[in-house]
């Protein structure tokens, strides 16, 4: 039988230490600066309260591939979220308000932004008067403005002055979040993936429904605890059955 190997000096050295990695100073660009301000603010400000809705997407999504099926440019679920926000703050109008101290101002127009992910910052370009536009017009306009964000092009009349505000991560998998309401907006609407799972119907049966969670991020200064949960469930039964948006 063989001795066995013993390592030799060479093998059992430990090897050098890397460097310890160097750390970094960002400069902050003056956009950041003016973003921080302004959410440190509204953080501070406005007690944020937050309301949480599940909503089944079926035939939101089986009317959105329908209408794409007639169309040469698809429509994206942001022009339909935008249209029926837009809707239900109709119904429930101090959720498109601002507060100012000594006054609430109830806006006429309904100005609604999206968050758009840029390089340093988040930037929300804004659909005015969402509640006398149709879905097709509210997503052609949406689409040139995103465009126009993502290439820096944004006029400040385009991204100032949202009155409600719709924030989504969606599309990074991200199934729930609660937003930083978004100045002079009282309300932020944070929307999360689509996702199917089995669920037990009226009739106790189990069927595949696709789902989308929903926060609402308010301000209890402006909208109370009932008035938000009456917008949001008024939005969740429009996404649930969006024939509503017609009557």
């Amino acid at each position: 039988m063989s001795e066995p190997q013993v390592p030799s000096a060479a093998t059992t050295q430990p090897s050098a230490a890397a460097p310890p990695l160097a750390d970094e100073t960002l400069n902050v660009s003056q956009k950041r600066k003016i973003i921080a301000q302004r959410l440190v603010d509204s953080k501070f400000s406005a007690p944020h309260y937050y309301l949480k809705v599940r909503a089944q997407m079926d035939e939101v999504m089986q009317a959105r591939k329908a209408l794409n099926a007639r169309l040469k440019e698809k429509v994206s679920l942001n022009a339909f979220l935008l249209k029926f926000a837009a809707e239900a703050i109709k119904k429930h109008p101090i959720i498109n308000s601002t507060w100012k101290g000594e006054t609430i101002i109830k806006h006429g127009s309904v100005d609604i932004g999206l968050a758009v992910a840029q390089p340093d910052g988040l930037i929300t370009p804004v659909v005015r008067d969402c509640t006398q536009k149709g879905i097709l017009t509210i997503d052609q306009e949406l689409k040139a403005l995103i465009q126009k964000a993502q290439n820096n092009r944004l006029d400040p009349s385009e991204y100032t002055g949202a009155t409600f505000t719709i924030s989504s991560l969606g599309s990074f998998g991200i199934e729930e979040f609660t937003a930083i309401i978004n100045p002079p907006g009282s309300a932020i609407l944070a929307i999360g993936e689509i996702w199917k799972e089995p669920v037990v119907d009226d009739h106790d049966q189990i069927v595949i429904h696709a789902n989308m969670r929903m926060t609402l991020s308010c301000d209890h200064r402006v909208i109370d605890g009932a008035v938000g949960a009456a917008f949001l469930k008024d939005l969740k039964d429009t996404l649930e059955h969006p024939i509503r948006v017609l009557y």
